[in-house]
């Protein structure tokens, strides 16, 4: 079979993906009419029509990077026609050999006629390479190709006469130049509209609730989605898709749950409900529904996670999608439903309740009042201000992104608690979403997050107007004891900032993200199947073309994983699943944990409740430190990556109610190590607790907070006027014998620079001089 027809036939039997080969789509469809452009047809009722504009001009292949193209290895059998080159001719005298074979290098004529047939300089070099070693090597050559060579060395042939076998050689290590054509044509990417035949043989509604953060937008498309006969809400968060299950089953409405690690079912009998709450990467694009509730839309343009919002978009089968968002993701929207003949009816909101930022910075954790949240972009700034803080004898609750679900909710809860003697929260950004918090006054400790770019490539970097709003829009919520919420920083140079971070209006959408799916990569895979899945992955993207309103998601995370796992034997489908599994990757111990489940996988042996508990050395005891702490997150990473599987591959899985159980218990232990996390930071370094003792809690000796700073805007001068020193041993940073350490080596530098310089220990001898006049005066 050839290769044409190979990708002809895969594609038939693919009918979520269109076939670019065919110009007559199924009944009801999209129809597009082949040719120079896109000509608008008029379809039967209930059709979808594609309306946007394509240029007349045939846009141009899109060239491949061909450092990806890895030659493959060839076997070095002997032919089938044995000596019979020799037999016929004579043996062949290598030097000569040689000699003839780099004129063929050397020719222009060569180089340029390869270049035409797909081999450029880079595959020129490395085919003639393999050629070279190929001819020399080889104990006997195929006839036809002796008998060439032998000629021209006797000449009596030409030295072009060597490519055609060149070529042979060069398609047989390089097997992408013969399928170039269908591998463009699998990562054509151009319509994704019409990978859903479902969505577009049925009219949609699309409703998009437009507003802020505490606008009541969501609300509103709830109650349509619970007034439905059946529904999907689809949300970015796991806390978001049980807090909508809940709310469903309380109204009465029977709804299931579906996210990566879990499946209830309100049924006895595991018969479906007619609403489903899910996160957005579960939501199916098979079932038919009445209502689809797509939340958070402006996610579309996440640089990982967009194509999840893209699929649900244009692939529910629902009657009404009712999309909630920012005002930003608007016109976009509209664009992109333009693509499939739908209209889009916006619902405005305004915020319920006001909240303005105030014209101070808070400067001393002295100041923090109850109601405060105080934001942080690093897991260490919370450890240290919360030990702080229990330090001037308040309590805090904590949360950060890599606390479980249920750990979260119950600092929350705690928090929220108006008995409860917790009144500061100290947490990241994780509170943007997922989380019904009673905040009086955000305060951003700083305003600098560390981000992963389109390239993957971690950066830090300013938090965007629609980041701060997200945040900031938590004070004051609707349904929480403060109608109003403040919003301010920590350190005075930052408050102008944040003031024109939030002037500004959000940056509007302008494309949404893509992925392979495992249909295109198997048949890559089909096409090459020599190619490692991170290899087929790159090569993929490389080929690829996406419309101007699409981008190609970042798939680093993805590779990481497929070349950790490259040389455990698994088949194309079970690799790519493992692939795509959520994990943290800078956890060492949940990657160890990855590769010893595809290890045992691709054993075919089982992974049972007793065989994970001696992985994660169950039973686990109460954390002593934080590194305690942090392996205990891990183990829970572990176990949801363990319930990810087997929802995926049961039976390999089989133990998740037993793992469910020992996740609960291991969630109980976790919220116990974050209850105590001062006793825990204490506990890592016994030095930090000493300084803390004499610190005075007055206004005018209080030291700002720990944490990282904003665009770097604050000059050695002034951090030393605050004495530098002390709020590094203070905050934690710095232990006393450390300080000394430092005196010691910085006055010996400056000794031997002349000495012309008072040393450190002599400055900060003299600043408390100094202090200690200011206050008896």
């Amino acid at each position: 079979m050839s290769a044409s027809r190979t990708v002809y036939f895969v594609f038939s039997r693919l009918p979520r993906h269109f076939n670019p080969r065919t110009a007559h789509p199924a009944t009801g469809g999209c129809r597009v009419i082949s040719g120079s452009r896109l000509l608008l047809q008029r379809s039967p009722p209930g059709s979808a029509v594609c309306c946007r504009n394509v240029s007349s001009k045939s846009v141009p292949p899109k060239a491949p990077d061909t450092s990806l193209f890895v030659p493959v290895s060839l076997k070095t059998d002997d032919p089938a026609d044995g000596t019979v080159g020799a037999e016929l001719t004579q043996p062949l005298d290598k030097n000569e050999l040689l000699k003839v074979l780099n004129k063929f290098y050397k020719k222009k004529e060569m180089q340029k006629l390869a270049a035409d047939h797909g081999l450029d300089a880079r595959l020129f070099h490395q085919a003639f390479i393999s050629f070279r070693k190929y001819v020399l090597e080889m104990t006997s050559l195929p006839a036809d190709l002796h008998i060439i060579l032998s000629d021209i060395c006797c000449n009596a042939g030409h030295i072009d006469d060597i490519y055609p076998y060149f070529m042979r050689h060069a398609k047989q290590i390089f097997p992408m130049l013969d399928c170039m054509d269908d591998l463009r044509k699998i990562s054509d990417l151009r319509v994704p509209a019409n990978w859903y035949p479902e969505a577009r043989a049925i009219q949609r509604k699309v409703i998009f609730h437009s507003g802020p953060t505490n606008s009541g937008k969501t609300y509103h498309a709830i109650q349509r989605y619970l007034a439905a006969k059946s529904g999907v809400y689809c949300g970015p968060l796991k806390l978001l898709a049980h807090e909508i299950f809940e709310k469903s089953n309380s109204a009465g409405v029977p709804c299931d749950l579906v996210t990566g690690e879990e499946r209830t079912f309100v049924d006895p009998e595991g018969r479906a409900a007619g609403h489903v709450a899910c996160t957005i990467e579960m939501c199916s694009v098979n079932t038919p529904y009445e209502v689809a509730v797509i939340d958070e839309i402006q996610m579309i343009r996440d640089p990982s996670r967009g194509w999840a919002w893209t699929r649900a978009l244009l692939g529910l089968c629902a009657e009404e999608i009712h999309v909630c968002g920012e005002a930003a993701a608007v016109d976009f929207i509209r664009e992109l439903m333009y693509t499939t003949g739908e209209e889009v009816e916006v619902h405005a909101y305004k915020r319920l309740t006001p909240f303005s930022v105030l014209d101070h910075a808070v400067e001393t954790l002295d100041g923090l009042r109850p109601g405060d949240c105080i934001v942080c972009f690093s897991k260490n700034d919370i450890y240290s201000l919360s030990r702080q803080i229990e330090a001037r004898g308040q309590e805090c609750a904590v949360i950060y992104g890599s606390l479980p679900p249920g750990t979260k909710l119950s600092q929350a809860k705690k928090f929220n608690d108006p008995d409860d003697p917790c009144k500061i929260l100290v947490a990241t950004d994780a509170i943007g979403m997922g989380l019904n918090l009673s905040i009086k006054r955000i305060i951003f400790n700083s305003l600098v997050k560390p981000n992963i770019n389109e390239k993957g490539e971690k950066q830090m970097e300013t938090i965007s107007t629609s980041q701060a709003l997200q945040i900031a829009g938590r004070a004051g919520r609707f349904s929480s004891v403060f109608k109003e919420g403040e919003v301010t920083t920590m350190h005075r140079d930052d408050l102008p900032v944040l003031k024109e971070i939030l002037s500004h209006s959000v940056d509007p959408i302008e494309t949404a993200g893509l992925h392979p799916t495992a249909e295109q990569i198997e048949m890559f895979a089909y096409q090459l199947p020599d190619a490692t899945l991170s290899n087929l992955v790159d090569i993929f993207v490389s080929l690829s073309q996406v419309d101007g309103l699409y981008f190609f998601c970042n798939i680093d995370d993805f590779k990481f994983l497929a070349d950790m796992i490259q040389h455990i034997p698994l088949n194309l489908r079970s690799r790519y699943v493992f692939c795509t599994a959520p994990i943290n990757k800078k956890q060492p111990f949940v990657c160890t944990s990855f590769l010893k489940f595809a290890r045992q996988f691709s054993r075919d042996e089982p992974l049972t409740f007793n065989w994970i508990c001696r992985h994660i050395g169950w039973p686990l005891a109460a954390p002593r430190n934080i590194k305690d702490l942090v392996h205990l997150e891990a183990v829970h990473d572990v176990l949801d990556l363990y319930l990810w599987l087997s929802y995926r591959f049961m039976d390999m899985f089989p133990d998740t109610a037993a793992i469910r159980d020992i996740q609960q218990v291991l969630d109980n232990i976790i919220q116990q190590g974050v209850r105590n996390i001062t006793h825990l930071i204490r506990a890592s370094d016994p030095n930090l607790s000493n300084p803390l003792q004499p610190q005075s809690h007055s206004p005018q000796n209080a030291a700002p907070a720990a944490g990282s700073r904003s665009r770097g805007q604050r000059s050695l001068a002034g951090m030393t006027e605050k004495s530098l020193a002390s709020r590094l041993v203070k905050d934690g940073l710095l232990t006393p014998d450390l300080l000394k350490q430092l005196q010691r080596e910085w006055s010996k530098s400056l000794r031997q620079e002349g000495g012309g310089q008072s040393s450190l220990k002599e400055e900060l001898n003299n600043k408390s001089i100094k202090g200690k006049r200011k206050s008896k005066k």
